[in-house]
């Protein structure tokens, strides 16, 4: 079984360092199930691999028979273990290469820490699911998806399609993320493990799959696959996922909140913000609108009550809002006719969801300030380089205007969880770089009435393509 990582970065030699791993020699590291034998094939400026074959002792798989958790007999000789891709690759990965998953780089740590272009091929992996499951796993975590299916055996093509197939993956990510991502998806790809599935492994999956998996349209599968659908551990799991992703003190992140709005109520800000928000929607003549960034479902209360929208999603990655936002939009109570019109789904702002491509508008509310600013890319990438709405709103703060407001600190920001709040000027060249890098035109005004010096309280940009 062999997996390969590549990369064009320049130099791509660089590669040998963040992998720990110098380009001139042959690393081995014996393993309890075989070794793993890591080589360049090669290795120059331009291009550098790095090839990591996996060595498997069948006789040595027989003489583990009888363990907890390991299959039957017959299993132990009629088995692909030996020479497909499996969990065997994983625990490769975590040993040969522990360093580097961990984001540590002695000699180039920046560069540890800098998404850069990287190709793998994975063969022969078992993809154990429907056509889609390749895509539905990898492109939400950036990657392009390419796969040819492999024969059982040439000779004898009657004996049907194979779940084994060589996979390349290519994207813009950082090495240590790569490494993690295929930690964990390689064994729910194909459905097994060679070794007892335990509370230990809830563990390691929150350890390698944090921050990703918290996002990750694929959640639910992806952990019950790890889990090896083991409903006591998969709750348990769920469970201790939706609490990393919730605020520590969701009280206190409520508080915040109440502030923000306190501050801005005087001028009736939020439901001008609505307001304008839903004429603008309607104004574009769409019919179908995602409210990325949902929270806690206002704008979805407002959508919901104009005939124009026959289809509307929200979509926020805090299960807490989306409660809150069922509560509000009272989903249960709903007329079978409304109730086809809009669904919550959980869902993140940086990962490519295709559950949010046919829209033909996506709302962004007082979103982007809550990204981190080196998030931005992915959050352009995922809206409008691939979504690719006809239409996107988008909404956030104006910083200037933030001295008008009675007793606010000049550099002080309206809410605790904002990254950064942008100038007038500053959302300009955002939102001209993003229509121009995006095939858009972009239409910027102001929400609010606007002080002579300061401007408006609220920007807002109307995106077209």
């Amino acid at each position: 079984m062999l997996l390969t990582i590549s990369t064009t970065h320049d130099p791509a030699t660089d590669l040998g360092f963040l992998l720990h791993k110098h380009p001139d020699n042959v690393h081995e590291r014996k393993l309890s199930f075989g070794r793993a034998v890591l080589f360049y094939p090669e290795a120059t400026e331009e291009r550098c691999t790095a090839a990591m074959v996996l060595d498997v002792d069948p006789v040595g798989l027989v003489r583990r028979k009888g363990r907890p958790g390991t299959p039957s007999l017959f299993d132990h000789y009629v088995t692909d273990r030996p020479f497909a891709v499996s969990s065997f690759m994983s625990v490769a990965i975590s040993r040969l290469l522990s360093t580097a998953m961990s984001g540590r780089s002695r000699s180039r740590q920046n560069l540890a820490e800098t998404a850069l272009p990287l190709e793998v091929t994975l063969t022969p992996l078992p993809v154990r699911g429907d056509e889609g499951v390749l895509d539905r796993l990898f492109t939400p975590l950036g990657y392009a998806v390419v796969s040819e299916r492999l024969p059982l055996d040439p000779a004898f093509p009657d004996w049907g399609d194979s779940p084994y197939r060589t996979v390349t993956l290519n994207g813009t990510v950082k090495l240590a993320d790569l490494l993690t991502h295929l930690f964990v998806l390689i064994p729910v790809l194909d459905n097994q493990k060679h070794y007892w599935v335990g509370k230990d492994e809830i563990d390691k999956l929150l350890a390698k799959g944090q921050p990703w998996l918290d996002a990750h349209p694929e959640q639910d599968f992806i952990v019950k696959r790890y889990l090896r659908r083991q409903r006591s551990l998969v709750r348990v799991a769920m469970d201790r996922i939706a609490e990393s992703a919730a605020p520590e003190d969701e009280e206190a992140l409520e508080v915040q909140t109440e502030a923000e709005e306190v501050l801005e109520k005087p001028i009736r800000l939020n439901d001008q913000r609505m307001d304008t928000v839903v004429g603008a929607l309607k104004g574009t003549g769409a019919r179908s609108v995602v409210d990325l960034g949902c929270s806690e479902g206002k704008l979805l209360q407002r959508l919901l009550k104009v005939p124009q929208f026959q289809r509307i999603l929200g979509i926020d990655v805090s299960t807490a809002a989306l409660e809150r936002a069922t509560r509000r939009l009272r989903l249960e109570r709903l007329s079978p006719r409304q109730a086809e019109r809009i669904d919550v789904k959980r869902g993140s702002l940086v990962y490519v969801d295709e559950r949010l491509e046919g829209f033909d508008a996506i709302a962004l509310v007082e979103v982007i300030e809550h990204v981190e600013p080196d998030r931005l890319g992915d959050l352009e990438h995922v809206v409008f380089a691939t979504a690719k709405p006809h239409y996107v709103v988008v909404t956030t703060p104006n910083r200037e205007y933030n001295a008008v407001f009675e007793n606010q600190e000049p550099d002080r920001l309206r809410h605790p969880d904002h990254r950064f709040e942008w100038t007038r000027d500053e959302f300009a060249v955002w939102a001209n770089g993003v229509a121009e890098r995006n095939g858009y035109s972009v239409h910027i005004d102001g929400i609010g009435e606007a002080h002579a010096d300061f401007g408006p309280p609220t920007q807002m940009g109307i995106f077209s393509r």
